[in-house]
C-alpha cells in the first residue's frame, strides 16, 4: 500500500483539480454543449494519472450514439470508462442527493432513473431515449448495483429498451486485474471493488491508499436491439465469460 503521506498528496491533487473545473463544466453545458461531452472525458484521463489507475481499452471504440451496457464494481468504474471514451452514465435517483459526488454526476450529465417504483421506468427509458436521439454515448450498468468484481449479477432489461433499431447497444467488460503491476487476487479485491454495505468515503480513501491498479476496458461488438430480453441476456453472458477468461488469465 501507499503511504499515509502519498495517499494524502493524491486526494489534495485530486481537489486541487476538480473544484476549479466544476464551474468551468458547468460553462460548458450552459453555452458549449459539444466540449461538455468531451470535457469529462480529458478531466478522469487526467483523474487516472493522479490515482494511479492503468486503464487498458481494448476492441473497437464506438462511434456515434450508443448504450453501453456494462458490469459494476465500484465508483472507480466512472472513472475508468470515461477515461476511456467520452460518455454519460445512468444512474440510481439516489446518487442525484449525494453531497459533492452527486453534483460531480450532474456535471457528468448523468441520467438518474428511480429503479425501486416501476410506474417510473417508462418516464426514465424515454428520457435515455432522448438522450441517445441527441447523439450521447449512456452507460447502463444493467446489474442495477455493483458486485465484488470477480462474478457478473444478472441483468435487468427495463432499459435496454430505450435503445431504438438505429441504436447500438455495446457491451462491456470491465475487468480489474492488477494492483502494485501484481495479480489482483480475491483477497485484494475489496481494496478496488466497492459493494454491499460500504460506505463511501472510507472505501475511497482505502483505494487510494491501495496504490497503482490495472483495469480492463473490452468493448464488444453490437447487439441486436430489437429484442430488449434477449439483448440483455446475451450481453451478461459475454460479459460474464469475458471477465472470467480475463481474472483467470491474469493470475497465471
Amino acid at each position: 500500500m501507499l503511504g499515509t503521506g502519498r495517499a494524502i498528496t493524491r486526494l489534495i491533487a485530486f481537489v486541487a483539480v476538480t473544484l476549479p473545473l466544476m464551474p468551468l463544466q458547468q460553462l460548458f453545458i450552459w453555452f458549449w454543449p459539444a466540449m461538455a461531452q468531451r470535457f469529462p472525458h480529458l478531466y478522469h484521463r487526467l483523474l487516472c494519472r493522479i490515482l494511479g489507475v492503468k486503464v487498458v481499452v481494448e476492441g473497437q471504440l464506438p462511434q456515434g450514439a450508443c448504450l453501453l451496457v456494462a458490469n459494476h464494481v465500484s465508483w472507480l468504474d466512472i472513472v475508468v470508462l470515461s477515461a476511456a471514451l467520452p460518455c454519460s452514465f445512468i444512474a440510481k435517483r439516489e446518487v442525484n442527493g449525494w453531497p459533492f459526488f452527486g453534483s460531480l454526476a450532474r456535471l457528468q450529465r448523468t441520467v438518474f432513473v428511480d429503479r425501486q417504483r416501476r410506474h417510473s421506468t417508462a418516464d426514465s427509458r424515454d428520457i435515455i431515449a432522448r438522450r441517445l436521439a441527441q447523439g450521447d454515448k449512456l452507460v447502463l450498468f444493467a446489474e442495477g448495483t455493483s458486485g465484488d468484481g470477480a462474478s457478473v449479477k444478472p441483468f435487468k432489461s427495463s432499459f435496454f429498451a430505450a435503445a431504438g433499431s438505429d441504436t447500438a447497444i455495446i457491451p462491456v467488460t470491465l475487468a480489474y486485474v492488477g494492483l502494485w503491476n501484481l495479480p489482483l487476487t480475491r483477497r485484494m479485491r475489496p481494496f478496488i471493488a466497492w459493494y454491499g454495505d460500504m460506505d463511501l468515503a472510507p472505501h475511497l480513501w482505502q483505494a487510494v491508499k491501495a496504490g497503482p491498479v490495472t483495469v480492463r476496458v473490452m468493448f464488444h461488438d453490437a447487439l441486436d436491439a430489437a429484442h430488449r430480453k434477449h439483448a440483455a441476456r446475451e450481453a451478461e453472458n459475454l460479459i460474464r465469460e469475458t471477465l472470467a477468461d480475463a481474472l483467470h488469465h491474469s493470475l497465471h
